[in-house]
């Protein structure tokens, strides 16, 4: 009962994952639509100048004046200098642990989402908005938001990987609920610093929710295939002499 019970926690865990990828890159396609249409357009000028609600001086977001300092340090959470120095040690870890496979989907989740960022401005080639309105410095294309796709990418991966590492369900919970703010918040300063349209960062969530979902489910199938040839296990060393490889209490 207790090894049906885990295989049905595992399978409803791989479809969850499985509906999150589709809905990102569905959500994508809508926006990526709505983008190029009147209705998507008037939007994200409207939430731009719902951030920009002085006249005389366009530059200056709504709010105090710590405000824009708060975000400006916030969003640099998102930039890929962080990110790669937040991912080194991160990997430097995981390698000290023996977990391989983990430390591998890490760098591949990374600089796969830097190649979806980019591959995908270079389609789109979206203007930024204007330059007068931006709190922040800015480069390259502006669909859809490489800082929100990045932090969605890494933060929601490594809260993943902490899940998988400590079985109590409220630390669970937890984790995914910091790698979800910290996403959010690196999209919201997006908007807000006025470095990208809204519809850039929803499109970034969107296709980094579905990249990470994806490399789970990676994760997922080769735990699966090395259970069913009785292999060590996924990013564990293995067996000891003493240890049957077939023994089911081994997991």
């Amino acid at each position: 009962m207790i090894r049906l019970l885990t295989v049905a926690r595992a399978e409803t865990a791989a479809l969850t994952a499985l509906f999150v990828a589709a809905l990102g890159v569905t959500a994508f396609v809508e926006i990526a639509d709505d983008m190029t249409e009147a209705d998507g357009q008037s939007f994200d000028r409207q939430v731009l100048g719902l951030m920009r609600p002085y006249a005389d001086d366009p530059g200056r977001p709504w709010g105090p004046w710590w405000l824009k300092e708060a975000a400006a340090d916030l969003t640099s959470l998102g930039g890929i200098s962080v990110l790669g120095l937040f991912a080194l040690i991160v990997v430097l870890f995981l390698l000290s642990q023996r977990k391989w496979l983990s430390s591998l989907l890490l760098v591949l989740g990374l600089t796969g989402g830097v190649m979806l960022s980019e591959g995908l401005k270079a389609v789109f080639e979206r203007e930024r908005p204007p330059q007068a309105l931006q709190a922040v410095e800015t480069i390259n294309a502006s669909f859809p938001s490489g800082h929100a796709l990045l932090a969605t990418v890494f933060y929601l991966s490594v809260a993943v990987m902490l899940t998988r590492a400590f079985p109590r369900r409220r630390f669970k919970i937890f984790v995914l609920g910091v790698g979800m703010v910290m996403a959010l918040l690196v999209g919201l300063t997006r908007i807000y610093l006025g470095a990208h349209w809204a519809t850039d960062v929803f499109a970034g969530w969107a296709v980094g929710s579905a990249w990470a979902m994806l490399l789970w489910l990676v994760a997922y199938g080769v735990a699966r295939w090395q259970k069913r040839r009785r292999a060590p296990l996924q990013d564990e060393p293995s067996p000891t002499a003493d240890e049957t490889p077939g023994d089911p209490t081994k997991v």
